[in-house]
């Protein structure tokens, strides 16, 4: 039997850095319609999935890539519901057309992050037009949102390990998911419901979208809201979620 260690962080200090979530010799992630292995690599670049805590922190982070619909419901209910530090991973592209909404998400006290500007596999790319793209990205995030990204969730979720040393040297950190919704499948509200708050554990960083394709999500949110408040969950933005942690390993077989 084959033995991996798996990076994870208590209350994480950034480069310091966390883990990918598994590696699985026989098997991959199904991600947003695509699959990538996840590996832990030593000491090479990482993605975070999540961070090792006692307290119960939770980071709701949602991918918008086009669309100008669903956004806007997904945010009144974070107001709403006094959400104010969830992250936000932003198509360049789509911030570019949408720099009113950049500008809601901002004033409502959300974080940003990129999401690429060219929502294709960065796997399938040579490294010259991944490190263009993260940099289009960056200097266009930059001037809509006048802030500057620190992470980065590639479009798809579709990384690798060559992907996590590029973004690395153009410092960035990678961010993934320990928790998906599942709500760009449209499985009904309750499901992505079910999905969120079965599973949600401290230090856990929750998928969601908020682009068109999502039709679902602001239906669900007010729910999972409550019943992780009711749970004792506290709502964090990734950099809230990562500051100050130590790194520990878990052996995973």
């Amino acid at each position: 039997m084959n033995f991996f260690w798996v990076w994870s962080a208590k209350r994480l200090k950034r480069y310091t850095i966390v883990v990918l979530a598994a590696l699985f010799t026989a098997g991959i992630l199904y991600v947003e319609r695509t699959q990538i292995p996840v590996f832990s690599t030593g000491e090479k670049p990482v993605a975070i999935y999540k961070v090792e805590t006692e307290d119960k922190d939770i980071a709701l982070t949602f991918n918008i890539s086009w669309g100008e619909e669903r956004a806007l419901p997904i945010l009144d209910v974070l107001k709403e519901n006094s959400v104010e530090n969830a992250t936000f991973f932003l198509s360049a592209a789509w911030a570019e057309r949408h720099p009113e909404i950049v500008e809601r998400i901002l004033e409502d006290g959300h974080e940003i992050g990129s999401h690429g500007f060219r929502h294709e596999h960065y796997t399938k790319w040579e490294d010259d037009s991944i490190k263009k793209d993260i940099l289009t990205a960056h200097e266009i995030i930059k001037k809509v949102s006048d802030t500057t990204p620190q992470f980065l969730r590639p479009p798809n979720g579709n990384f690798d390990e060559r992907v996590l040393e590029i973004a690395e040297k153009l410092n960035y950190d990678v961010v993934h998911w320990s928790i998906d919704s599942h709500d760009w499948l449209n499985p009904g509200a309750d499901e992505i419901i079910e999905n969120v708050v079965s599973k949600a554990s401290p230090g856990d960083i929750v998928l969601f979208h908020a682009s068109d394709s999502a039709q679902q999500t602001a239906e669900a949110l007010p729910d999972i809201l409550d019943k992780l408040k009711s749970d004792g969950f506290t709502f964090v933005s990734v950099s809230e979620l990562m500051t100050g942690a130590d790194t520990t390993t878990e052996e995973i077989r």
